[in-house]
Order: structure tokens, then C-alpha cells, then sequence
């Protein structure tokens, strides 16, 4: 890694991902293994114009204590202070960039999976309501570390991760910043398109795969950028390849394999096997972390629904990267997926200015969590149900809509 690369890969943070306005305040979260990243950050957002920048910083060994000692009761409950500042945050407009690339992927081997995926319902809610209201610009990123590069290669080969994250995050290009806004105008239009096709239902196929979702009708694609209030353009996550909507949590069947690892609160699930029935998850066998997939799936009533569906054509850049990065954001952007939990309001027309049972009611659903799963990859085809007919959006995992 050399300090160009750094350099690059914390300009195109700072400067798409969030798109740091002058005199915005900047809350950067990060872990202590990520040290050296997260200067290049505040470095970059300060250069970029930033009034102020605060670091939270976490560490994993604490972590644990807390969840070795407290009770599941203490780790679910709201803290008031929390809430104030996180409503603070949204009145002043900051900018958020959360750095993510598990240190230490044994680290919560043990505890009590209801402990792992507990959440503080309401400091999750406040944070989710203003982004997506379009109040809060944020973005998630990882970071090498040696952690991570263990977990991929076996050994704490920093310098290959590096090579592999310059590949997915087209540092590689002449100007990052402006592949970026490229890749994000591809996205955009491809959501366009899915816009203009009406589309009632998804079918997923595959080896292992046989699962139909349908869609809210009106509902919306997005992909590549977002925009704020003030019309400020960001990218929630880097990278990115999907486009994407919320289904109607009420209309899931079949089965569905899951390609590639995920990681559920901070462990890694692999071989992920998921029934479908009315809307709901009913069965699941994994062949490694399955308990911390029920446990997450049990954490509240929406869990076990959808809440997101999207496509990835073999073109992305994680895909031709070849590698399981055993990191969600990288992972989900490497073929098609769908998330169990929180669906996205703005993917419905007037979806923000609906309260939370107007949501549901029209099909959207309601949880604490939102998990990518990955199902795509060689061999998957999606086709789509429309007012004319069936249409074919990828075939063996190739994009083929116009």
C-alpha cells in the first residue's frame, strides 16, 4: 500500500461517498485497527472543506467484554443520550463515514448469539428515519487491515487486500472520483429502465435456487447515487454495483442458496440454505453459523420478511476480482441479492411522508436489521413479470436488459 493509494482511496471517500460541503461538521466511526485509513479520512475531509471532524472509535476486545458481561436486556436498551446526540447530528447536518473490514473474525466466537445481534431499537430508528428522509448523508466503507486480509487469504497479507480494494474501488483509474460518477450514471439508468417495465414480480434461478418475489406496484429502482435534501449527490456504499428496491414483504416463495459467506454480527455464516412461504423465511440449515442467522431472524417480527431486492451482473468489479472478501458490502456487490428486514420507504412513491403502519400496509416491511444474502452469481438468470409479458433481466448471471 502505498500513500498514493491511501491518499485516493480516502479522497474518493470524502469526496463521493459523502461529498463533504464546506464548513460540514464530518463524524467518522472507525476501530483502532483501522488507524492509519482513518487518518487519510480526516485528512482528506479537511482538505476537502470540513469545519470540524469527530472520531468514534471502537475496539473489538471491548466489544466482547460487553457482551460477555451485560445482560441482553442492557445490550437492547435505548440510551437517551445516544438519541439527543444522534438528533443533534441531524439538525446540524453532518456527514457520517462508518469504516468497516472485521479485525478479528473469531472475536465473538462463543457469546450467546442473542447477545451478537442485539440492537437499540430506537438509536437505529432515529438514524434510519433521517437517512432516509434524505437529512443524514452517510456512507460505509471497508478498510484493510490485517484482520481482514487473514480472513480472505489466510495470512495477513495487507498489501494483496490493498491490490484487491484498489480493483473494487476503481482506485486503479485515472480519476477515481470521475469513474465513479460514471459507474453511478450506468446505475441510474439501469434503474430507469427497471422503472419503465412495471415489474409485479422477480423470479430468481438457479442452481439451488427457485424463489419468486413480488414487487409493490409503483415501486421504485434505484441505483448509484443518492441525493439529500439540499440536493447534495453521495453514495451510501463503496463499492457499489446493484440496483434496487424494496418487494412486498407479503409475496416470497420458493428456496434460495446463498452464493458467498455473509457476515452476521461480526460471524461468518456459510452455506446458507433459506425456505420461503408466504412472505417468510420458514426454514433455515447453513452449513457453518446457522445459529447466528436464526438468532437475527428471531430478533423481531419483520425479520424473517424481505426488504430488499437486487441485481449485479457479472461485469461488477467484485465479481471479476474473483475473491470472497467475507465482508457484506463487498460480497453483495458481487452478483444479485436480496436482504432480509428493514425495507427502504423512498421506494415507494410518497413512501417518506407515510407514517409506519401506512408503510406496512402497503407492503413495505419494518425491522431492526436489514441482511444482504447473495444469490447470485454463474448460471443465474432473473426474469420479471410485466403488464407485457415476461422479460428476461440477466441470463447466466449476464445483464441483457436494454
Amino acid at each position: 500500500m502505498t500513500t498514493d493509494l491511501l491518499t485516493r482511496f480516502a479522497d474518493l471517500v470524502v469526496r463521493v461517498g459523502v461529498n463533504v460541503q464546506p464548513g460540514q461538521g464530518v463524524v467518522l466511526s472507525a476501530d483502532i485497527a483501522q488507524l492509519e485509513v482513518a487518518r487519510a479520512v480526516v485528512e482528506q475531509a479537511y482538505a476537502a472543506g470540513a469545519g470540524w471532524v469527530e472520531v468514534l472509535w471502537t475496539d473489538g476486545p471491548m466489544r466482547r467484554s460487553a457482551l460477555t458481561h451485560a445482560a441482553v436486556a442492557t445490550l437492547s436498551k435505548d440510551r437517551p443520550w445516544v438519541l439527543q446526540r444522534t438528533r443533534e447530528w441531524i439538525d446540524a447536518g453532518i456527514a457520517t463515514i462508518d469504516l468497516t473490514g472485521t479485525p478479528d473474525s473469531n472475536l465473538f466466537v462463543g457469546i450467546e448469539p442473542a447477545k451478537v445481534t442485539a440492537v437499540r431499537k430506537a438509536e437505529m430508528t432515529a438514524r434510519r428515519e433521517a437517512v432516509m428522509a434524505g437529512k443524514w448523508r452517510w456512507t460505509v466503507v471497508a478498510a484493510p487491515n490485517p484482520g481482514w486480509a487473514e480472513q480472505i487469504y489466510g495470512e495477513p497479507d495487507v498489501d494483496r487486500l490493498w491490490a484487491a480494494v484498489a480493483q473494487a474501488m476503481r482506485l486503479d483509474e485515472v480519476d477515481p472520483v470521475a469513474a465513479w460518477r460514471e459507474r453511478a450514471a450506468t446505475l441510474t439508468a439501469r434503474a430507469a429502465s427497471l422503472d419503465a417495465l412495471q415489474i409485479s414480480e422477480l423470479t430468481y434461478s438457479g442452481d439451488g435456487t427457485d424463489l419468486t418475489v413480488g414487487l409493490i406496484p409503483d415501486c421504485r429502482w434505484t441505483g448509484g447515487s443518492l441525493t439529500d435534501g439540499a440536493g447534495h449527490t453521495y453514495m451510501p456504499n463503496i463499492p457499489t454495483e446493484e440496483v434496487f428496491t424494496s418487494p412486498d414483504r407479503r409475496r416470497a416463495d420458493g428456496v434460495l442458496r446463498v452464493t458467498k459467506p455473509v457476515v452476521i454480527a461480526g460471524q461468518l455464516v456459510d452455506g446458507l440454505r433459506l425456505t420461503f412461504e408466504g412472505g417468510r423465511i420458514t426454514e433455515v440449515a447453513a452449513d457453518t453459523g446457522g445459529e447466528i442467522a436464526r438468532a437475527q431472524l428471531d430478533s423481531d417480527d419483520g425479520a424473517r420478511s424481505l426488504g430488499e431486492v437486487a441485481l449485479v451482473d457479472r461485469e461488477s468489479r467484485i465479481a471479476q476480482a474473483n475473491t470472497v472478501f467475507h465482508n457484506t458490502l463487498y460480497d453483495e456487490n458481487a452478483g444479485c441479492h436480496v436482504a432480509w428486514g428493514q425495507s427502504f420507504a423512498f421506494a415507494v412513491p410518497g413512501g417518506l411522508e407515510l407514517g409506519t403502519d401506512e408503510r406496512y400496509a402497503v407492503g413495505l416491511n419494518a425491522s431492526s436489521v436489514h441482511t444482504d444474502v447473495v444469490v447470485g452469481g454463474a448460471g443465474l438468470t432473473v426474469t420479471a413479470k410485466t403488464p407485457g409479458g415476461e422479460v428476461t433481466l440477466l441470463a447466466d448471471d449476464e445483464w441483457v436488459l436494454g
